[in-house]
């Protein structure tokens, strides 16, 4: 196809169409799908919601999928450092080219369409568009927010829909309770499919069970006592499953139990005929990478990013630092936006804080770095404003501590990129 738009023309296209447009609906993401001929229902799909946990599950099932030799599909939001890393294909970001030209393709359709689509379904449908392209044996599949409304769920029936951690978020959109919430992320399942779901909260697995039972889908409810943990430090953590080892590189118990969550879908993808040793599982676990959560940049001195940015992957991040670095003071370099629960955020790490840094992420959705700073030193601790992350990080290594960046994956890719050119 001739490609009529240059790599940055796509971006600012698709960027054209920002959060403040989003409208949850799955009407105007069919209408666009079937303009473009519906390649989503020429794909297979694994697809994962939940509150927390969604991207290293998605992740570690993506790096179990390819080490057993399927070309494997990965869509998940939002990025850190690169756009074309949400759209992947066997471990590899889509390519400039690739994106431009897809793009142009959904332009001339989405323009044609009288209410116009947003930025994630825009994506979404570029994603499609190129998972097809690539003839993906299966696509590892990422809600973006909620599930029945969602974009993504524009698909038929998953072989496998998979819930992670349910917590209480955008509960403007979502609903105001554990039950709402649950309830709306239960839209992904479909007769048709199996369903697996994380052990968290009994209201939400309640609502999960039940809407399986309403719809006659196969439930299974992760067996977190499967896993027996054998050790664990900064390098990742080894653990038992069924008289098999495993090594992970994801640090945190929880990691353990979305792994868990995995060893279920590939089950599921195993009844279905999809042939996945335990070798495949072991190097699969072993190699996984995903950026920004817990993600130990140095080692001397101790510089961990993560992206984390609500209360419950606060409470996360507490339990790692308190289970890997117990008794140390700690310097945090902070950076949130408006709409979080930063205040709830800052009362669960704070007690093991030496100091705060604060720098304003670049989003719109901003709380600057002055208000944060303000917040954290009417609760009693100290709190210093950086003029950007490359600042802050210089900061950071001033003192001897360890420091830990997390607030935000909107500013985890400054920081990557600060701590590339230090390396």
């Amino acid at each position: 196809m001739e490609i009529n738009m240059t790599y940055q023309e796509a971006i600012d296209y698709i960027e054209n169409f920002t959060w403040s447009k989003t409208r949850l609906g799955l009407g105007r993401t069919l209408e666009l799908l079937g303009r473009l001929g519906d390649p989503q229902k020429k794909l297979r799909f694994v697809h994962i919601t939940g509150s927390n946990g969604k991207g290293s599950t998605c992740a570690m099932l993506d790096s179990i999928l390819r080490r057993s030799g399927y070309v494997t599909g990965l869509y998940t939001s939002p990025y850190v450092c690169d756009f074309n890393e949400r759209i992947q294909v066997n471990g590899e970001n889509i390519s400039e080219a690739d994106l431009a030209s897809i793009t142009d393709e959904v332009r001339l359709a989405a323009d044609a369409m009288e209410d116009h689509p947003s930025q994630f379904e825009l994506v979404t449908a570029i994603a499609f568009v190129y998972f097809l392209r690539r003839q993906c044996d299966i696509v590892v599949l990422e809600v973006g927010m909620g599930g029945a409304l969602d974009s993504t769920n524009a698909i038929d029936a998953p072989l496998v829909a998979a819930f992670t951690n349910i917590g209480l978020e955008h509960t403007e959109y979502l609903g105001s309770t554990i039950e709402e919430i649950a309830a709306t992320k239960g839209g992904i399942i479909k007769p048709g499919c199996r369903v697996v779901c994380y052990d968290s909260d009994p209201r939400s697995n309640a609502v999960i069970e039940n809407i399986c039972k309403e719809k006659n889908v196969d439930f299974r409810l992760a067996d977190f006592d499967l896993i027996r943990p054998i050790s664990h430090d900064l390098t990742g953590q080894r653990f038992m499953r069924e008289n098999n080892e495993y090594e992970l590189p994801l640090l945190g118990a929880h990691q353990l139990k979305n792994a868990e969550v995995v060893f279920e879908i590939v089950d599921g993808l195993r009844h279905l005929g999809f042939d996945i040793s335990d070798r495949d599982v072991y190097e699969g676990l072993k190699n996984v990478r995903w950026i920004a959560r817990v993600d130990v940049l140095l080692h001397d001195p101790v510089f961990i990013l993560d992206g984390g940015h609500n209360p419950q992957c606060a409470m996360a991040l507490r339990t790692v630092l308190d289970d890997y670095l117990p008794e140390v003071r700690l310097t945090f370099l902070m950076g949130v936006l408006a709409d979080k629960d930063y205040s709830q955020m800052i009362d669960t790490v704070a007690p093991r804080a030496a100091r705060f840094i604060c720098v304003t992420p670049q989003s719109p959705r901003a709380l600057s770095a002055e208000d944060l700073a303000q917040t954290i030193a009417d609760k009693g601790y100290p709190a210093t404003v950086a003029l950007n992350v490359e600042a802050a990080v210089k900061e950071s290594f001033r003192y001897d501590e360890p420091v830990i960046a997390f607030g935000s994956l909107y500013m985890a890719g400054d920081v990557l990129r600060v701590m590339r050119t230090r390396a």
